[in-house]
């Protein structure tokens, strides 16, 4: 395991869930609600290796894979940022501790149902998975870790506008100044924020 330097909290928000949870695009309109950057890590990764996430996957397997993401998780240097992360972020603890250290950790929660509705193809999808793995086997996997590692969980499932808007009153009322003892004592404070209307019709996106 790698020794991880954990960095004093700093206000971004980083998204974590399973593949198809809408983290990504969640996150674009979360940051422009909130003023915010953006990156997404699956992006980063593909920048990084140039090859396409299930190109990665197929050719070097499931452990690089994750090898690969937590380097890039690791060189992560950002502030006032939305992270959109992989769904498989948190097969790593030293990934998980350093996003955590970083900023406040939203799980978007979905139904395997719907899910199963958005996933039509786990292998061209770029969805870490070993082989004869289904989506039934890695939600029972992933579940209790989103849920282990989040600070705020929202259950999604009733459109972009309204998953963004749930988040943004959720840190609302859970940013007040708090400790979180996670290896170490790591204090984070995020400001009440009251967002403008949100464009049902996302015109300007």
């Amino acid at each position: 395991m790698q020794n991880v330097r954990v960095k004093y909290m700093r206000n971004n928000i980083i998204l974590i869930g399973m593949p198809d949870a809408g983290k990504s695009t969640v996150g674009v309109i979360l940051a422009k609600t909130l003023g915010m950057q953006f990156v997404d890590t699956d992006l980063l990764i593909q920048l990084a290796e140039n090859m396409k996430l299930h190109e990665i996957i197929c050719q070097k397997g499931v452990g690089e894979f994750i090898g690969i993401e937590e380097r890039v998780i690791l060189s992560l240097d950002c502030d006032n940022t939305v992270i959109a992360t992989g769904g498989s972020v948190v097969l790593s603890d030293v990934s998980m501790l350093f996003l955590k250290s970083i900023g406040v950790v939203v799980y978007l929660a979905v139904e395997l149902s719907e899910l199963k509705e958005r996933i039509t193809n786990i292998t061209t999808r770029g969805i870490v998975c070993e082989v004869g793995e289904t989506l039934d086997d890695f939600f029972e996997q992933r579940v209790p870790l989103y849920l282990r590692f989040a600070d705020v969980t929202l259950v999604g499932g009733n459109g972009v506008e309204k998953t963004v808007e749930g988040v943004v009153g959720e840190l609302g009322s859970w940013g007040r100044e708090r400790q979180y003892k996670f290896g170490y004592i790591i204090k984070f404070r995020i400001l009440d924020y009251k967002p403008p209307f949100i464009n049902t019709k996302l015109q300007n996106l």
